[in-house]
């Protein structure tokens, strides 16, 4: 871009200020620094951040950009965060929190900057369950606009499938409702399509009745590893719906908030939550329980409003690299391969392993379908390390090893909220190639000046 290039640029986006009712920050300027995702390893340079309050905001970030040549992203967390180039504006929509829950009808309405805290402490009181991640402190739209599977995942299926409705601004400005029965072809591809169709400004959610559950983690020392994975496996076998369970090798670092047993050494961390009958879920998890002498069992009866505790995903913004893969199967050669070069002994610089175990209500096609596919994977395998500038590259071609280990048994299958990337082949390992081609044909319709053309958005080649 030449100099004059950018002072008309420049120039540009200074009138954006007209157009918008909010704060506008370009670079260096106060505001700006809102920019920066949770996943601090993102590089994210926009051309300006709109601080948005309503969905107002949003529709004029839109409709400047489409008649000025720049593209738009939007932001509630980053968790999720891809990058962010000096073409693209980003709509930054943390203020837009608002969370109104009707307890008579089991649902809430829910801003496009709320996390699921806000929305677990807003309806637990109610006794009802929003269907979070396993982290609540992710955004709740850019999660469920990826499916969105969660600690209840087995027992609910995924999140996004009790979603009523969606308030978004498509590519072109417009702010329309999508559900069922009113732009039905953006109600599908919201849910798993991620931002392709459009910015989300609210959402309506159903939440079930749950007001407490039988979960937590129990940890064993790594050396017990390969007898606690293989007995996790062979137990998940006939365990029901009821109950949802993910495994994990971890090696977390001795910071404040980690408790001392598991501090700076390799631990194994059985997940575990039950909803119904919880004396029964108690009985159920016995098994893993006598298997290996834990180091802790934090695992009882819990509120909902604890279910963060399951996983005790960190809060603070770090920088994270990320593998995944969706396994068909979990045979017992699946588990002594990923040992081999992810347990005891290994050298693995990964802070977590983990297995998910799938199924149940997940894998049964929801009322009204989705964009979201991969539901018949069995097992999920995700890869996390923090990729510190001294180890980064190592970390990657770790986790890309751990995942090639049980190729032979993956389904080549990811999912939208996992491993997020600009790999070009990443669209056909997270859509079915007709999921693909109906979004991209979607995206055509909605945003024909290919605004929304940045992060994981699928599109039609130029």
């Amino acid at each position: 871009m030449t100099m004059t290039a950018d002072l008309r640029r420049d120039e540009a986006l200074r009138t954006l200020r007209d157009q918008v009712a909010t704060h506008v920050a370009l670079t260096g300027e106060p505001g700006y620094e809102r920019c920066m995702p949770w996943n601090v390893a993102a590089p994210v340079n926009p051309a300006a951040v709109v601080l948005a309050t309503s969905p107002e905001d949003v529709a004029g970030t839109v409709r400047f950009a489409a008649a000025h040549g720049f593209t738009v992203t939007v932001q509630a967390t980053g968790h999720g965060a891809v990058g962010v180039g000096p073409d693209t504006i980003l709509v930054q929509t943390s203020a837009m929190k608002h969370v109104d829950v009707d307890p008579l009808n089991r649902t809430a309405r829910v801003g496009a900057g709320a996390r699921w805290q806000d929305v677990i402490d807003a309806a637990a009181p109610h006794g009802l369950a929003p269907l979070c991640g396993s982290a609540p402190n992710v955004g709740v739209v850019g999660f469920l606009t990826g499916g969105g599977i969660g600690p209840l995942v087995r027992t609910f299926g995924v999140s996004s499938d009790h979603v009523r409705s969606f308030d978004v601004v498509t590519g072109e400005g417009r702010l329309l409702r999508a559900a069922p029965d009113e732009n039905a072809d953006l109600f599908w591809g919201l849910r798993g399509g991620k931002a392709t169709l459009g910015i989300v400004t609210s959402v309506e959610i159903d939440l079930p009745p749950v007001a407490e559950f039988y979960g937590g983690a129990v940890f064993f020392d790594g050396s017990d590893a390969a007898t606690v994975l293989h007995a996790w496996c062979e137990w998940c076998v006939d365990l029901p719906e009821t109950v949802n369970t993910s495994i994990a090798i971890q090696q977390l670092p001795p910071l404040p908030g980690v408790p001392e047993p598991l501090a700076g050494r390799m631990t194994v961390s059985v997940r575990y939550t039950a909803v119904g009958d919880l004396a029964e879920a108690e009985r159920l998890l016995a098994p893993i329980r006598n298997t290996a002498a834990p180091l802790m069992d934090a695992v009882g009866v819990l509120p909902y409003a604890a279910i963060g505790a399951v996983h005790a995903d960190p809060l603070d913004p770090m920088p994270v690299n990320e593998d995944h893969a969706l396994l068909s199967e979990l045979p017992a050669e699946a588990v002594d391969a990923i040992l081999a070069v992810a347990g005891p002994g290994s050298q693995s610089p990964q802070v977590i392993v983990e297995l998910r175990m799938l199924g149940g209500a997940m894998a049964r096609e929801p009322q009204h379908r989705s964009a979201f596919c991969h539901r018949n994977a069995a097992f999920a395998l995700t890869v996390i390390g923090v990729s510190a500038p001294e180890i980064a590259t190592m970390v990657v071609e770790h986790a890309r090893a751990v995942t090639q280990v049980v190729a032979q048994w993956s389904t080549g299958g990811q999912m939208p909220n996992f491993a997020p990337s600009y790999d070009p082949a990443r669209p056909s390992r997270v859509y079915t190639e007709d999921t693909l081609h109906w979004l991209a044909a979607l995206a055509d319709r909605y945003d024909p000046a290919r605004v929304l053309t940045t992060g994981q958005v699928i599109r039609t080649p130029a």
